[in-house]
């Protein structure tokens, strides 16, 4: 039920989405009495997709998450494990096209390997299920291994975890294989907008783990200051930016995290 109630509130707490349904709303309305109402409904619509899209909105808002963990300091020394979490590869076309299909995380899964051929004995853990509410997505976490071992990473070393939906499930079947001893340290990758939700579910698991952010979509806090020259650029970073911050809030309300904003 989380899962799915998950899925269609995020679904409207995207800023594009939503618009865009305000739009349509108003469309709708200019065929009644409400004419007025759906004028404003409109124009509504329309100056605020051009803020998000073309304003520095979205980078105002992912920057904080970006910059909330540090990189990873290799002085800790070689670590034990590797989680990477998935949400880089597309199933249906990397099977249909018969080759991988990385989307924008990509980075993920470079860095993975990369990890892995730089710390031989590390264990490997690609943690990502089937994650759509709507279509019957293969679990992308086979995937990532096959790819991880054409880049060199021995296969036994390697476990793919393809049962989680989310983040917080993640967590959790990403805990039971690791069993993670005392003394231990495990690192999480994934994108950088990501990690503090990512810790902090980690962390509510019972998981201690540290941060290996990666992915960024920002180059530097004068960013904030900098507007998008193409719409369907600032769209994106808003919408990615909106669904992170309205995980953190979702996840501390229902229980699922500590934290509301989890640090260092």
């Amino acid at each position: 039920m989380f899962f799915t109630l998950s899925k269609v509130f995020g679904f409207f707490a995207l800023p594009t989405n939503f618009l865009l349904s305000l739009g349509i709303l108003g469309m709708l309305l200019l065929c009644t009495r409400f004419t007025r109402l759906a004028s404003w409904f409109i124009v509504t619509s329309l100056v605020l997709l051009a803020v998000a899209g073309l304003s520095p909105l979205g980078n105002v808002l992912i920057l904080p998450l970006e910059q909330r963990f540090p990189p990873w300091d290799p002085s800790h020394g070689p670590p034990d494990g590797i989680v990477m979490l998935g949400g880089v590869i597309s199933p249906e076309v990397s099977a249909e096209r018969g080759t991988i299909a990385l989307q924008e995380g990509g980075a993920r899964l470079v860095v993975t390997a990369e990890l892995g051929l730089r710390y031989p004995k590390a264990r490997i853990i690609i943690s990502g299920g089937p994650s759509s509410l709507v279509y019957d997505e293969a679990p992308e976490a086979g995937i990532a291994v096959r790819e991880l071992e054409a880049l060199g990473v021995a296969h036994e070393r390697i476990t793919a975890e393809e049962q989680s939906r989310n983040t917080v499930e993640n967590a959790v079947f990403s805990r039971l294989i690791a069993n993670p001893q005392p003394g231990e340290h495990w690192i999480l990758v994934t994108s950088a907008f990501h990690m503090p939700r990512s810790i902090a579910t980690f962390r509510a698991a019972g998981f201690p783990i540290e941060a290996y952010p990666v992915d960024y979509r920002t180059r530097s806090p004068a960013d904030v200051f900098r507007p998008f020259d193409i719409a369907s650029k600032g769209l994106s970073r808003t919408d990615t930016a909106m669904h992170e911050w309205t995980g953190l809030l979702a996840y501390r309300l229902t229980g699922k995290t500590n934290e509301l904003f989890p640090a260092p």
